[in-house]
């Protein structure tokens, strides 16, 4: 050890003891200044004595001072860091749609935006280091708090799904499960995974985040049609400029052009949330242990085993809908951190009427879903729900012999509120396919039993080039939902709805329809309410 060191070293210890000199009861170091103490500190005329040093002790800025030239920053106090962002914002921020959604983030909107941000504070670091791996800018985690705020159950009019508002197509392209009894949309990890892998191939695609972002909103197809129709408009546009410029064009709908301002925006005003006069409340980050279970397991025999409330496991697995794992394979369940180990001895102590989904029935000649659902103690609803196979005679009669699961109050109890999976519209009134890797427009064309001429027309390509991740429009169709499940037992009638679709969907036959709606016809009408129970 050199003479300065040790001279510098001990000038900090011995000034330290003497400022730490006084403690709090217990013989505790008194971890903070007491007001009394900050003002002498900075030198305040409070009336109270000043602490002082011994005369051959100097003053701590002397000591800082010395420590600062022998060792450099490291020794001296640190300023609080600004704010960085690895996506570029600055040469942004005064574009006129930025500066519009940050004054609204951070005047009217601001209590709501900063509840929206703070449930962030959950999945961050999760989002960021997904997209770290991915090789993608950490910021991009932004894209969740304007798509739903972070929410894991939202739910769009065009039937999005999920903290990443994935479409059922698209969903399932980037490899998510979205079934009548899981939709990994809904899972905030599973649908990380898949949205980081949507960016990265829209990425690679258009050679632009910004770009990337716009197609994730608006469709790839959409972008490269714009790209392709204003190519010389945008010639002298480069990187992220090149988006700007086709939002300048309007060929992109509006809510497209504002995407990337509103993220830009977004990332501003979250990452740097006291400059906008935001108070953002950091919550526990969303942190599980993971369980395998067998097929048709309940929630709440799981919740029961590792004694917490039902409510608080399907919190951890908000992708589970039905109350009860999947009953035809084994499923990963996510528990508190720290029940896993004990999980199995738990679980398996608890009695069988605990650990039984279902009980069964059998269906008898001349039933209906309704006469049958009275028979097993539920609502019809609660039997279409759990007996999606249920076979109707076109009379409406159940068929004979077949079995029949009726879930447990336990299971209904955990079961979801939340609209059927499958649905899923589209403004552009079409239906789209994701292109996987090795596929091209051939293969896709002979899928869906068209060519590849109709396939490029319909997506305004000049050539046969895709991409994985691509979304390419395969068919044109009318803009409609394609279920027609009703809510609450009456069913809103759209335009194109017939009432064999409104039955089959809701597991009633037409004569059923009519007969509940005094219907002597099969005319309906877009608006018109019809009961299905």
């Amino acid at each position: 050890m050199t003479a300065r060191f040790a001279s510098a070293l001990a000038l900090l210890v011995l000034t330290t003891a003497c400022q730490s000199s006084r403690r709090a009861p217990d013989g505790a170091i008194a971890p903070h200044p007491t007001a009394s103490d900050t003002a002498r500190i900075t030198g305040a005329d409070d009336g109270s004595p000043e602490t002082e040093l011994p005369p051959d002790v100097p003053a701590a800025p002397e000591v800082t001072a010395e420590a600062l030239r022998l060792f450099g920053d490291t020794a001296a106090p640190s300023e609080p860091h600004e704010p960085t962002w690895d996506i570029d914002v600055h040469s942004y921020e005064t574009h006129d749609r930025v500066a519009y959604y940050v004054k609204r983030f951070a005047g009217g909107a601001r209590h709501l935006f900063a509840k929206q941000i703070s449930e962030g504070t959950r999945y961050e670091p999760m989002i960021r280091a997904k997209l770290k791996s991915a090789g993608l800018p950490e910021d991009m985690m932004y894209m969740a708090l304007i798509e739903s705020g972070f929410d894991v159950d939202a739910y769009s009019r065009a039937a999005a799904v999920g903290m990443w508002q994935f479409m059922t197509t698209t969903a399932k392209g980037t490899g998510l499960r979205v079934d009548w009894w899981v939709d990994q949309r809904r899972d905030p990890v599973a649908s990380t995974d898949a949205a980081v892998k949507f960016l990265g191939w829209l990425k690679d695609q258009f050679g632009s985040l910004y770009l990337a972002a716009a197609a994730y909103n608006g469709g790839p197809g959409r972008v490269s049609r714009g790209l392709t129709r204003y190519a010389d408009d945008l010639s002298d546009a480069e990187g992220d400029d090149v988006f700007f410029a086709l939002a300048d064009t309007k060929y992109l709908r509006a809510e497209t052009r504002d995407y990337v301002p509103k993220l830009i925006a977004a990332a501003l005003v979250a990452k740097d949330p006291r400059r906008y006069g935001l108070e953002v409340e950091v919550r526990p980050v969303y942190a599980y242990d993971s369980v395998r279970v067998g097929k048709a397991t309940p929630l709440a025999a799981v919740a029961a085993a590792v004694e917490i409330p039902v409510e608080a496991l399907v919190q951890l697995n908000p992708h589970v809908l039905r109350g009860v794992t999947p009953p035809a394979d084994s499923f990963t369940v996510r528990l508190p951190v720290g029940t896993a180990e004990r999980f199995d001895s738990s679980y398996s102590a608890l009695p069988d009427s605990v650990r039984q989904a279902f009980r069964k029935l059998t269906s008898r000649k001349g039933e209906t879903r309704a006469t049958l659902a009275r028979r097993a103690g539920i609502t019809t609803a609660q039997l279409v729900a759990y007996n999606r196979a249920l076979r109707v005679a076109k009379s409406g009669a159940v068929v004979s012999g077949q079995t029949v699961l009726v879930p447990t109050r336990a299971v209904l109890a955990a079961a979801r509120n939340v609209p059927d999976p499958s649905v899923e519209r589209y403004g552009s009134s079409s239906t789209s396919h994701v292109v996987r890797k090795g596929e091209s427009l051939s293969v896709i064309a002979r899928r869906y039993k068209t060519s590849v001429a109709t396939l490029k027309r319909l997506n305004g390509l000049k050539k046969t080039v895709i991409y994985p991740g691509q979304v390419i429009v395969v068919r044109a169709g009318s803009s409609r939902s394609s279920s027609a499940v009703a809510s609450n037992g009456v069913y809103r009638v759209r335009s194109g709805d017939t009432l064999s679709e409104i039955a089959k969907a809701n597991g009633v036959s037409v004569s059923q329809l009519k007969r509940l709606n005094g219907l002597n016809g099969d005319m309906i009408r877009v608006g018109q309410r019809i009961k299905v129970r």
